[in-house]
């Protein structure tokens, strides 16, 4: 197992590692699991792919290990197209949320035997199998059977299989869904320190929104077979392409209206019960058309006195949840009767309670005007 060298990486990092094009996906003829999918990996990336059940994530990931056909379209891994190579020929790296390790093999020997199949020497097997334990800090375990092992001891196992040979590619098919959420988000951050150790090219599949925030260089986010936005955490939390991203990524306030102008990249936006609000205009299609404002709710405000603000409301508590370092507030505001405000524990009004008469701020900079039907993005 070789450690990353970025000159090495940034030099490669122009050509794509893996590619879609034109893909596509059916069992029945008629009905697309995967719509016309155009992707391209870069080299050395940590790349989720993101969606609910059924969303064409995970046909995705298999296609890409040879355990499904494309009914169209080309998949290249390097410079070669591998629709037709066999999964055990691509040099892949899997893990899957069943760890699928061996038991009636030790852990050492669950390591040895990818390499003993690829016909290694024995003394290279034996370094291979000792630094691959090592990197996962379970060098004293080589002797044990996987039932000896705690859940999260067995995943860190079949990560370490899935790199012992230095693949090409790993990847990775809800790998931590089946451990508590203490021990998930440990191995959150052991993966992804793994993989910025290694720069091996990691594609990682999950419905955990959490999950793919915390661990991607970047996050394709599908839905009906469409990738409906790729790109940073930060770019696809705080500026959606459309209306499912932004219900899909994280918490959301939604707010109905009619564009009433557009001026570069801001809009005025009429909502039904009167009130105008200023936003940017993410995704329009244009002055008269009806919108779906975003907002997060760490991004709205409770504010006090009669100074005139943009986009200020007045709303009704309805509940105030304690969650220790922060509240929920719920709030009857502009026609949601479900809008939520996050507000840090420091700064609330302790005498707030519900049916309390409030006023609320929303910072036109984090309000996304967006069409209220989800497009496909272009990639």
């Amino acid at each position: 197992m070789s450690q990353a060298d970025p000159s090495a990486t940034s030099a490669t990092n122009a050509a794509p590692h893996v590619s879609f094009r034109g893909t596509q996906k059916t069992y029945d003829g008629e009905h697309l699991i995967v719509s016309d999918l155009n992707l391209d990996i870069r080299r050395g990336e940590f790349l989720t792919l993101l969606g609910p059940s059924g969303s064409g994530k995970t046909t995705c990931l298999m296609m890409l290990a040879g355990f499904e056909t494309p009914t169209a379209g080309e998949i290249r891994l390097g410079d070669q197209v591998i629709n037709k190579v066999p999964p055990h020929k691509r040099n892949i790296g899997m893990v899957f949320q069943n760890y699928a390790l061996f038991p009636h093999m030790t852990v050492a020997e669950n390591l040895r035997f990818p390499l003993s199949v690829r016909k290694l020497s024995s003394a290279d097997i034996e370094i291979k199998v000792k630094n691959a334990l090592e990197m996962v800090r379970l060098g004293e375990f080589a002797s044990r059977y996987p039932q000896q092992l705690s859940g999260g001891q067995q995943q860190r196992i079949a990560l370490a299989r899935a790199l012992v040979f230095d693949p090409e590619l790993v990847l990775m098919d809800e790998p931590l869904g089946a451990l508590d959420k203490q021990l998930r988000e440990h191995m959150q951050l052991e993966i992804k320190h793994i993989h910025q150790n290694l720069g091996v090219t990691v594609v990682f599949v999950t419905h955990d929104q959490g999950e793919a925030l915390t661990m991607s260089d970047r996050i394709a986010v599908f839905d009906q077979g469409i990738i409906q936005q790729i790109d940073s955490a930060e770019a696809l939390y705080e500026r959606p392409a459309n209306s499912f991203v932004a219900s899909f990524i994280g918490e959301n306030n939604a707010l109905h209206g009619t564009v009433e102008a557009i001026d570069g990249a801001v809009c005025r936006v009429r909502l039904g019960c009167g009130t105008v609000v200023q936003a940017q205009a993410r995704n329009v299609a244009g002055v008269g058309a009806k919108t779906m404002l975003s907002v997060r709710p760490e991004r709205a405000f409770l504010v006090k006195g009669e100074a005139l603000e943009v986009n200020r409301f007045s709303g009704e508590v309805k509940e105030v949840i304690y969650l220790g370092d922060h509240v929920r507030i719920r709030l009857d505001l502009a026609g949601n009767h479900d809008f939520t405000v996050k507000t840090p524990i420091s700064l609330l009004d302790q005498s707030l309670r519900a049916g309390d008469q409030v006023q609320v701020v929303l910072d036109p900079k984090h309000v996304s005007a967006l069409d209220p039907v989800a497009e496909s993005s272009t990639l």
